[in-house]
């Protein structure tokens, strides 16, 4: 294996020479920068910086939709040595502001649509705005800031008179591994979001893994899906890939079906990373039925399926997500128990990565070849993972781990780091799982999710949502406790079940059946007692997760 860089910033450094004439990133639909139109863009942007009296250290905020200009602004920002402070642009307005605020960022780059919702005089600290789409300033309180955007081609003319090459990059280097590189604020469900203070080591060590773990070489293909304002889109698609030297592809909206189907067979991705909502979706109405129409969504629960089938499918799949891919990489939320399972058997290349901002997000993993079905493999490399409980192979216990990729801390917020790191360094991650003699691991589900029945029993809501999930015409669900007993909220399929000749109390009295059928297979103590069916998805986060807080006071 080729000699890794020791230091984050040499990834990019390195990655930029050596795919100087190589695509580096395109707006799907839109334009192309190769790796020497992003060294320009960086230097450009770093005489910019320069002039506006910017220095190492500050913070600067980028909030927008997925895009080759996002990007450049995240590297032009680490490679000076500012600090950046990626925000999610599904945030709403007042969250943004406040993270602008809370990070005492210096400049904020936003993107149009965003721009529109924002209201600059809620943001006083800041020096400037500036539009993604075309880096044009919108506001500027400081004379230094515009003369440095209206003179920015001159001044580039100037320092590099005979045009900028690949001996002109020398990026200022992180002096330690534990200097501030990111604050990323999480989606967090209640309240404000908390900023992780994420050092250059984490960003490191989890590059460092994606190269010990996937095969990506220059000139490889890599379709970003996932925000990249969310750590992992950040570090599977966008920073491995670039230091890969790939060619990224940003989906610019949120990708349906349709859109997903068609930018994979053109892209043709080598390594995929997604949230399971997609592969659920994917698989569930694009698979199952071309494989067999008559047997559909059945085949999730068949224990064995024959050669034949198991051979269409896997090749069904494997072309819809454009046919070239090395794994898919499944995390951000829970995966679908039957869903898992099907896959498992028609030998599909998937992986489940189980991690958190506050690590970058890495903190298990294993290659889909060695994946055991229901874990989500082993500790990641420089990371040390425990359950905390008396028989970790028995009795799920949470998950608490230590490692270069651990953040520092949240930013401007000790009391809360204290709550997540203890004095040992182990952060206590919220998560219950079991770990198996091999490694190992098995997320049963949050502590703060579970469930305590008015008979003393522990219930994960998730493992119950799993095989609801796959029951006729149930597209999502939720159990929650409700004067005392488990009620499941659903969101049926409404577009399968009209389709199929059914109205609306047809529905209602097919979420009913699937209550009794689904109580056949539980415990007595997990029985549902009710079923309340809901005309809208739920509500999610960043990560496509269900926001459960939202739902777990409803009245019964």
């Amino acid at each position: 294996m080729e000699q890794q860089p020791e230091k984050f910033i040499d990834y990019i450094e390195q990655s930029i020479i050596r795919n100087w004439d190589r695509n580096a990133l395109t707006d799907y639909k839109g334009i192309t920068l190769q790796y020497k139109d992003v060294a320009r863009k960086i230097a450009k942007f770093h005489i910019v910086l320069e002039n506006a009296g910017i220095r190492p250290g500050d913070k600067i905020a980028v909030c927008g939709r997925n895009s080759a200009h996002w990007a450049v602004c995240f590297l032009a920002t680490l490679t000076y040595g500012a600090v950046i402070v990626p925000i999610l642009h599904e945030f709403k307005a007042d969250n943004v502001h406040n993270i602008v605020n809370h990070s005492e960022a210096k400049l904020l780059f936003v993107g149009d649509r965003v721009w529109e919702d924002l209201n600059e005089d809620l943001m006083p600290l800041l020096m400037g705005v500036v539009l993604l789409p075309d880096f044009t300033p919108v506001v500027c309180r400081n004379p230094k800031l515009m003369d440095a955007f209206e003179h920015r081609n001159a001044n580039y003319g100037a320092r590099y008179p005979k045009n900028f090459r690949p001996e002109h990059i020398h990026y200022r280097k992180e002096e330690s591994p534990e200097e501030l590189a990111i604050i990323n604020y999480t989606s967090g469900t209640t309240g404000y979001s908390k900023g992780v203070m994420l050092p250059y080591r984490s960003l490191w060590s989890n590059v460092a893994y994606c190269h010990e773990m996937l095969p990506v070489q220059p000139g490889d293909h890599i379709l970003s899906m996932l925000p990249l304002g969310h750590v992992f889109g950040m570090m599977y698609d966008f920073l491995y890939g670039i230091s890969a030297g790939a060619h990224l592809f940003f989906l610019t909206r949120m990708p349906s079906p349709k859109i997903i189907a068609q930018s994979f067979a053109e892209i043709k991705p080598r390594v995929i990373s997604c949230v399971p909502l997609i592969v659920e979706k994917i698989i569930k109405k694009n698979i199952l039925p071309r494989v067999d129409n008559k047997i559909g969504k059945l085949l999730l629960r068949v224990p064995i399926i024959n050669d034949r089938i198991k051979t269409s499918a896997r090749n069904e799949a494997m072309q819809i997500f454009g046919g070239q891919f090395d794994e898919i990489i499944i995390g951000g939320a829970p995966f679908n128990a039957d869903v898992e399972r099907f896959l498992k058997q028609i030998e599909f290349p998937y992986t489940i990565a189980y991690g958190m901002t506050e690590c970058g997000p890495i903190i298990c993993s294993s290659r889909w070849e060695t994946l055991k079905m229901g874990s989500c493999g082993k500790a990641a490399t420089r990371m040390e993972v425990r359950i905390d409980s008396e028989d970790p192979g028995n009795k799920a216990g949470e998950i608490i781990c230590k490692g270069d990729n651990v953040m520092l801390g949240y930013y401007k917020n000790a009391e809360a780091t204290a709550q997540i790191i203890d004095a040992n360094g182990w952060l206590h991650t919220g998560d219950l799982a079991t770990m198996d003699r091999e490694g190992y691991v098995t997320v049963r589900g949050r502590s703060k999710n579970m469930l305590l029945t008015s008979s003393g029993q522990n219930i994960y809501p998730e493992e119950i949502e799993y095989k609801l999930n796959n029951m006729p015409y149930v597209s999502e669900s939720l159990i929650v406790l409700q004067k005392g007993k488990l009620v499941a909220l659903i969101y049926p399929d409404f577009d399968e079940a009209f389709a199929n000749g059914l109205k609306t109390p047809d529905v209602e009295q097919a979420m009913e059946a699937n209550r009794v059928e689904l109580n056949r297979n539980l415990p007595p103590y997990a029985q549902i007692a009710k079923v309340k069916i809901h005309f809208e998805e739920f509500e999610k986060t960043a990560k496509k997760s269900i926001k459960r807080f939202l739902y777990q006071e409803a009245k019964g």
